[in-house]
């Protein structure tokens, strides 16, 4: 009896493994700060939080999981959470923040909790950027893994494409180190967090240490003419040049620009990477409309990219949707304005991007982002609660929006789905990839996970 005790005492002891990093759960403090993050209509519930302070942290705590039967969710900074977990282990790698940047081979190695913000900096000490986002406050891996659709994606392609070498936790809770050509790879990379957790990359750089660009608002007398300007403007534009439209209400608050505060504008971001004179010359067409609400264009360093698209910082709950055009016609615009834009019932950010460009070219390692032959991709974001809107109003009218874009829409991209993440299901998931790579996915997932203990997101099933 007493031998059998001591093996209880034992098997007991070795299921709770010891973390670097902080441990939290329900009840602890500081439980409540470690599972909150950028998107605050949905929140995880673990039972078990691993503040992880290093890769063997985020092994053990795969390991862990994998013996209990439990889920893993990975949260940075909570950007792109739609699914959220309820019970399991989630692993915060937000103390993971080593960044190491080598000019000589132009790359970066970046652990699993560092934001692009960190990144730009560290990097235009030598000339060099990043293919970052839009918001320098994302985290690098999670966006990554998601594709990456950057300022200067028409010239370097995806985020994605660019990764030299990844470093994971597969479900086994063994460490791996992935480069080209290994059979993980490029199914990791597009396919967020399905076949593992990834605790490093190694990305390239690039020589860009100025950037002409900012932001051009008409008001919406314009709008209409505006956005079939910039529809046609697109197909003469080199690969250097990267833009995309927001259209939006611009509620009344103190961060907002004077001249756009209370008015529905639409606002073109641009990013070119060129001399000011061969911009200004660019963007002639675009000027020529009228007097705008706002100029904000001009060559600035890279460092401050983040002024181009100046997207909030402050945590908010919201929801999105997207449709992959294959063409953005006179017909498919007429439709986005008059299903999300300022008659919509329910308010909608529209934002929409120009694509093509080296996005159709695929990166070594059979990258797992598809539907490279689009040209643009359509965006709509709705917040919860500004007059009474709820999920379900959100939910109705981004489907309205989805139905009216069908006959142009190739697909979606999943790392720009936010929210509603109680009805992803497997349809959705195909949707953001084309028939075989989905076939890949699903078979490496049967080899890798044949438990899905990675599923809290939008879930690849294994074969």
């Amino acid at each position: 009896m007493a031998m059998l005790l001591v093996m209880e005492i034992t098997e007991h002891r070795s299921s709770q493994p010891v973390f670097t990093g902080p441990v939290f759960r329900p009840q602890d403090p500081g439980y409540h700060q470690e599972t909150a993050g950028f998107q605050t209509a949905y929140t995880h519930r673990p039972s078990l939080v691993v503040g992880a302070a290093d890769a063997e942290d985020v092994r053990r705590a795969v390991r862990h999981a994998a013996r209990h039967g439990l889920p893993v969710a990975v949260q940075a900074t909570g950007h792109g959470l739609s699914v959220a977990t309820d019970g399991g282990v989630l692993v915060s790698t937000r103390r993971m923040t080593e960044l190491v940047i080598d000019p000589q081979s132009r790359t970066a190695r970046l652990g699993a909790g560092v934001r692009w913000g960190a990144v730009i900096e560290a990097a235009a000490r030598y000339g060099l950027a990043p293919l970052n986002g839009s918001s320098p406050s994302v985290g690098a891996v999670g966006y990554t893994l998601g594709g990456g659709l950057g300022l200067l994606a028409r010239q370097f392609g995806y985020a994605a494409d660019r990764v030299r070498a990844v470093e994971l936790v597969t479900a086994d809770g063994q460490a791996r180190r992935l480069l080209p050509g290994d059979e993980l790879f490029g199914a990791l990379l597009g396919s967020g967090g399905n076949l593992g957790v990834v605790t490093a990359l190694e990305v390239a750089l690039f020589p860009v240490a100025t950037v002409y660009g900012g932001q051009l608002a008409f008001g919406a007398p314009l709008v209409e003419e505006a956005l079939e300007t910039w529809r046609r403007w697109t197909a003469t534009v080199p690969d250097e040049l990267t833009s995309s439209v927001t259209l939006l209400g611009y509620p009344e608050l103190p961060q907002v620009p004077a001249a756009l505060r209370g008015r529905y504008a639409a606002s073109f971001r641009i990013a070119f990477n060129g001399p000011a004179e061969e911009g200004e010359r660019l963007m002639a067409p675009l000027r020529a409309l009228g007097r705008p609400l706002l100029d904000t264009l001009r060559q600035m360093p890279y460092a401050e990219c983040g002024t181009i698209h100046s997207d909030p910082d402050n945590p908010h709950p919201y929801a999105a949707t997207n449709a992959l055009l294959g063409e953005l016609t006179p017909r498919a615009l007429d439709l986005t304005l008059r299903t999300a834009g300022p008659g919509s019932p329910v308010p909608c950010v529209l934002d929409i991007r120009h694509l093509g460009g080296a996005l159709r070219k695929r990166g070594p390692g059979q990258i797992a982002v598809d539907h490279r032959e689009a040209e643009f991709i359509v965006r709509a974001i709705s917040m919860y609660g500004p007059g009474g809107i709820g999920p379900d109003q959100v939910r109705d009218r981004h489907a309205e929006l989805r139905r009216v874009l069908a006959p142009w829409t190739l697909g979606h991209s999943l790392g720009f789905l936010y929210g509603d993440g109680e009805r992803a299901d497997e349809a959705q998931t195909r949707a953001g990839f084309e028939d075989d790579t989905y076939r890949r996915l699903s078979a490496l997932k049967a080899a890798y996970d044949p438990q899905n203990l990675f599923r809290c997101n939008r879930n690849v099933r294994p074969a």
